[in-house]
């Protein structure tokens, strides 16, 4: 079955060019000029990845449109590159914040869309398995999206369930801050390595209350892994 991309963008031309491109790729697109009609088209055909522009008249941005898409469970694991003419730092990290999968400035090559969708979807596939995975008490449900600890359900950002995800789907394995941008970001998104180390604050954080902060131990020289083994020294 050909995954069916979603285009949001209020400029005609832009929505075209990358229609083109996408149907050469072998993608099968549709599009919408706003927000709300896109929320329609994505509740009602749940394409397999949505190209959303940051900055779209009406009231509803792009930004404020992934946002709320990643709050919904019925919709969140549907993954959401953000296109936009904003470069600055700030906005990038705000954008993955929001739970957007990848970033891209404009303007950009068609062909480096298409690889970034591809990426984008095989990550996507790889996170959204059946199969629960479960370390020591620690539940991951990839079908719901939802961490768990016994029967309480542990709260966190879209950015951080990712994350989680790739530790828990990677356990007992060291990997550089380039790695894991590579790995649950895609390596083309243009943010700096502090970038992980707040999102892995922030994972700590939510795992503390419950025990599993120790889970995410910093390797000296290298970055992070994710281990269960109790002769391992926790992260400091």
């Amino acid at each position: 079955m050909t995954d069916r991309i979603l285009i949001v963008d209020d400029e005609a031309p832009i929505r075209e060019m990358i229609h083109t491109a996408l149907d050469l790729a072998g993608f099968d697109c549709v599009q919408a000029e706003d927000a709300r009609t896109a929320h329609a088209i994505i509740v009602d055909q749940r394409p397999a990845l949505i190209l959303l522009d940051w900055m779209m008249p009406g009231s509803m941005s792009g930004i404020e449109l992934c946002r709320r898409l990643k709050k919904d469970e019925s919709l969140s694991e549907i993954p959401v590159i953000m296109l936009t003419a904003r470069g600055e730092e700030d906005n990038k990290v705000q954008g993955l914040d929001a739970g957007a999968d990848d970033y891209m400035t404009k303007p950009f090559s068609t062909r480096e869309l298409v690889s970034r969708i591809k990426a984008v979807l095989r990550r996507a596939s790889a996170l959204n398995a059946d199969r629960a995975i479960n370390a020591d008490g620690l539940t991951l449900d990839p079908v719901s999206q939802r961490i768990s600890v016994g029967t309480h359900t542990v709260e966190m950002g879209p950015t951080e369930y990712r994350l989680l995800a790739f530790f828990m789907t990677h356990p007992e394995r060291a990997y550089t801050r380039t790695q894991m941008l590579d790995q649950v970001w895609g390596g083309n998104v243009y943010v700096e390595d502090r970038t992980i180390d707040v999102h892995i604050r922030r994972l700590r954080k939510v795992l503390e209350p419950h025990g599993f902060d120790r889970f995410i131990q910093t390797v000296r020289g290298t970055g992070y892994r994710f281990s269960t083994r109790i002769d391992l020294q926790p992260a400091t």
